[in-house]
Parts: C-alpha cells; structure tokens; sequence
C-alpha cells in the first residue's frame, strides 16, 4: 500500500541500523541528508526495478527501497560479496563491514524497515553476478546505485555492465564523488570515471553533489550506448 514511512522511529532506526556513512547525514537532527535524494528520486521517478552495488550497512538499500514500498510496488536487486575492510583490506573495500554473509540475518535486518519483501541479496562479487544477469531472470534496471569497489577500473566495469541491462531514461547514482585523497593516490577512481560521462554529453546528463563523500545522478540519453564507452 503507498503511504510515507519516513517518521521519526524510523529515521532513528535508519541512523542506528543501517549506519549512512559519507551521505551528507546529519544524526543529531535526523537529517538524511543524500539519503532523502535517493528515497525522493524513487518516489518522483517510480522504477520498477532498482539495482544497488556494494553497501556497509544497506543504507542506500533502506532509503531506496522505502521509496518503492510507499510508492506501492517495484523490487530493488542488491548485490554485495560481504568483504571486510579488516579481513579482506582496503583494495577490495573501502567501509565493506562484512554484514552480508548469513541469509537469515540479512533478511531479519531489512525486515526492520519493512522492507525484506522488496529486497534480494546476492552474495556475490560483481564479475560472478553480472554475467549470470539473464539467467537469474532480472528485468531492465530502471534506477541503479553503484557503490562497490571504487578502483577506476572497477567503478568503469560496473557502470558498463549496468548500463548494458539499462535503457533510456535510467537515473544511475555514483557515491564517493568527492573523496579526494583517496583519488589522488588512486585508491578511488569514481571522480575520474565521472568525468569520462561529463564529455559525453549526447549520451548522459550528470550532476553531481560534491559534499561529504559526495555522489553524482547520471541519466542516460540513449538506446544501447554502451559501445560508446568502450
């Protein structure tokens, strides 16, 4: 059923369970931050299918996949392999938190938003997931959210492969635009990646909000462009 589940028990539970990290989010006065962008651009654009890569807590999951179930309908596909910043290092994760490994409890935990029934995990790296996309039987994407590994290969080969499954007028978030350091010695490489789709402009719109960690909304143009990018 539509409806508006943001209230305060909620946003509380949201800031204690699901820990937004580098969203522009603000605890001491519930504000959401980037959070509130992700949950209004669901309601606003009402995908049917929604796709996140990489989260530490399910944060971007959570405010996502609140906006399909106040909008009454659609599913949100979230693929994570469960790394751990401390058991597997920096390379492989930048806030992994090891949360995904048991299905039970990733259930129980989006069971506390009311939102189990919308989402399903796949435990599984990217290059396991993406080539098996037809055989699980997913639908185009209509709204992606790419948060995994942050090499610019990586984040290169994400995007590309979620763009294969896309179409025109797919939104595409980036998160961790803004995280300069990190850039600077390579250890990220969304800022890059991000400047590539700012020169195509026949292809995709981008904006982007350079605060805390920073995060860009790229729309796609165009039909079966992702040839373009090779």
């Amino acid at each position: 059923m539509e409806g508006f589940s943001l209230n305060n028990t909620l946003l509380k539970d949201i800031f204690q369970f699901a820990k937004p990290m580098g969203h522009h989010e603000n605890p001491a006065n519930l504000n959401l931050g980037f959070g509130f962008l992700y949950y209004g651009a669901v309601r606003a654009l009402r995908p049917h299918h929604t796709l996140v890569i990489g989260s530490g807590y399910g944060f971007s999951v959570v405010c996502l996949a609140l906006g399909l179930k106040d909008n009454g309908g659609g599913c949100l596909t979230f693929v994570d392999p469960s790394y751990s910043l401390l058991k597997d290092g920096p390379f492989k994760t930048v806030g992994g938190s090891n949360h995904w490994n048991e299905p039970g409890k990733v259930v129980e935990h989006f069971r506390q938003f009311g939102v189990e029934e919308i989402v399903t995990h796949y435990k599984l790296r990217n290059d396991q997931f993406f080539p098996s996309y037809e055989t699980f039987g997913l639908p185009q994407i209509d709204m992606a959210f790419i948060d995994g590994s942050h090499s610019y290969r990586d984040v290169q080969y994400d995007f590309l492969q979620t763009l294969e499954q896309s179409h025109k007028n797919t939104y595409i978030f980036l998160h961790d635009t803004h995280i300069p350091i990190r850039e600077l010695l390579r250890h990220s490489g969304v800022k890059r990646w991000l400047k590539v789709l700012e020169k195509k402009e026949n292809f995709f719109e981008v904006i982007n909000f350079p605060f805390s960690s920073g995060v860009a909304l790229v729309r796609v143009k165009k039909n079966n462009i992702r040839k373009e990018l090779q």
